[in-house]
């Protein structure tokens, strides 16, 4: 058994079910846990970030419960390249433990580590806890990762039924006797504050976002009693909460992954009827696995498209179209309504941002990676594999089956998933007077909104490109750039 050990929290902002705390409870006489205010990563960074917000009241709370335990969180604010050495060597510890990153940048950073605490004979150990199966663990009959989801998904499936998940009261458990046994005496002291870190508070009361795992059971609860029978249908519009709102939990741990499908997987057994809308989820849930695995056998598409073929796609990048976009005045209400959502409340609905990430890219023909990166600035559950693999798709630069002539029409979208613009509706005041009928191309009934007092152009913008013109125009796009690179 290890004498000393630190445990690295990073995206695992939990106690239960923390693969990596686990194993440094089990194989060393005592932990102390420490989370990185990671510079490199905060330099930048708006002073009002909804998600180093959520991270540190998250850290607050894992705090509070580990000092009821005897110990308690070290934060350090500074490079984890440079912070972690010298911590291991303040402590005298013999190991680092922490879970798996999957991210280009996030890999670097944990080979430096490593090197550096390899150099002072402190070993660095890491455990698979963010994905369900990660790397190599689903693959062809070849032996090769999978670049189509739907084959993927079969082959994750058989995967999760040979190799069953834990029972949820141990998913669910806390491991509260283990640190009482192995947690590092407390040294007394807060948390650095936000303000300590350069940060400020945000909106995250007002917009009703509970941080923690406090947040995340709470959310899981909500879904599971509220909304996951009607799963599969009511996951696409924008105007019901139907979705399970807990990407965010995802994204910093608050929940394990494996907690949530063997949740569906318990719930689809106590209810039968939900039992379709239960294997809908966890194949979202599958997605997710399937974006990383194609970021790690992958990783150029962190900075340019799965396809090469496209490496050098003429994209227009016209700076005005983009603001407009940006900021919510496109003249097309379903798109501008999902742009003033992301900015407004740090989410977009997954169906919008499918419908937004097609406009940007087929509809004003700007490079991907623009919105790609306006994304990974507001939303309050970026990462970047989701993000990025969602982007490509849209983009027809991903790993994606169907051709790069799929255009997402805006009005048809709005029309099918948003009929009585009750979405609309929410994020663009000056269309409220407006019945439903004529919100879903407005420049068509530019009378009837003037009589209800909006005046096209005045108002609410004029549409700034004209669909089918454009959707042929990006269509044309593709074509030269395949016919270059033959």
């Amino acid at each position: 058994m290890a004498g000393t050990a630190i445990f690295w929290f990073r995206r695992d902002l939990r106690l239960a079910d923390n693969t990596g705390l686990l194993r440094a409870l089990a194989e060393a006489a005592s932990v102390q846990p420490v989370f990185v205010f990671d510079t490199t990563i905060l330099a930048g960074l708006p002073r009002q970030d909804r998600r180093v917000d959520f991270i540190h009241r998250s850290l607050q709370a894992l705090h509070e419960t580990l000092q009821t335990c005897g110990g308690g969180l070290r934060v350090v604010h500074g490079d984890p390249v440079r912070e972690l050495p010298a911590l291991a060597r303040a402590l005298k510890a013999d190991v680092v433990y922490c879970n798996d990153d999957y991210e280009p940048a996030a890999v670097a950073r944990d080979a430096a580590v490593e090197s550096a605490l390899n150099a002072m004979d402190v070993r660095f150990e890491r455990s698979k806890d963010a994905v369900v199966f990660a790397r190599d663990e689903v693959l062809t009959q070849q032996r090769k990762p999978y670049t189509v989801f739907t084959p993927y998904r079969k082959a994750w499936f058989a995967r999760l039924k040979a190799e069953p998940l834990a029972d949820l009261d141990t998913l669910r458990a806390e491991p509260l006797a283990a640190l009482h046994k192995r947690l590092a005496p407390s040294r007394g002291g807060q948390l650095p504050s936000l303000a300590d870190l350069g940060f400020e508070t945000t909106d995250l009361d007002a917009l009703g976002v509970v941080a923690g795992t406090t947040g995340a059971e709470a959310a899981l609860q909500q879904f599971l009693q509220h909304a996951i029978g009607e799963y599969p249908t009511d996951r696409d519009i924008p105007g019901t909460e139907g979705t399970s709102r807990l990407s965010l939990h995802n994204r910093f741990g608050t929940l394990s992954i494996r907690r949530l499908v063997a949740e569906a997987q318990a719930h689809a057994h106590d209810h039968p009827r939900h039992a379709e809308a239960c294997t809908t989820w966890i194949s979202e849930l599958a997605w997710r696995d399937f974006f990383f695995q194609i970021l790690h056998h992958h990783p150029h598409v962190a900075e340019g498209p799965f396809k090469t073929v496209y490496e050098h796609l003429a994209w227009e990048n016209d700076d005005a179209l983009f603001a407009a976009w940006c900021e919510g005045r496109t003249g097309y209400p379903i798109v501008d309504a999902a742009m003033r959502q992301l900015v407004e409340t740090g989410f977009m609905h997954n169906r919008l941002r499918m419908v937004a990430a097609s406009f940007l890219t087929k509809d004003l023909l700007i490079d991907w990676r623009r919105g790609e990166a306006f994304f990974a600035l507001h939303l309050l559950d970026y990462e970047l594999a989701c993000n990025n693999g969602n982007w490509q798709w849209a983009a027809s630069t991903g790993c994606d089956p169907q051709p790069y002539f799929r255009v997402f029409n805006p009005a048809r979208q709005s029309e099918r998933f948003d009929p009585e613009a009750r979405f609309i509706h929410a994020y663009l005041p000056a269309l409220r007077a407006v019945p439903a009928d004529y919100l879903h191309e407005p420049a068509k009934h530019a009378k009837v909104l003037a009589r209800h007092g909006v005046v096209l152009g005045k108002d609410y913008p004029e549409p700034v490109v004209e669909h089918a013109e454009r959707a042929r125009r990006a269509v044309r796009l593709f074509e030269l750039a395949r016919q270059s690179a033959e």
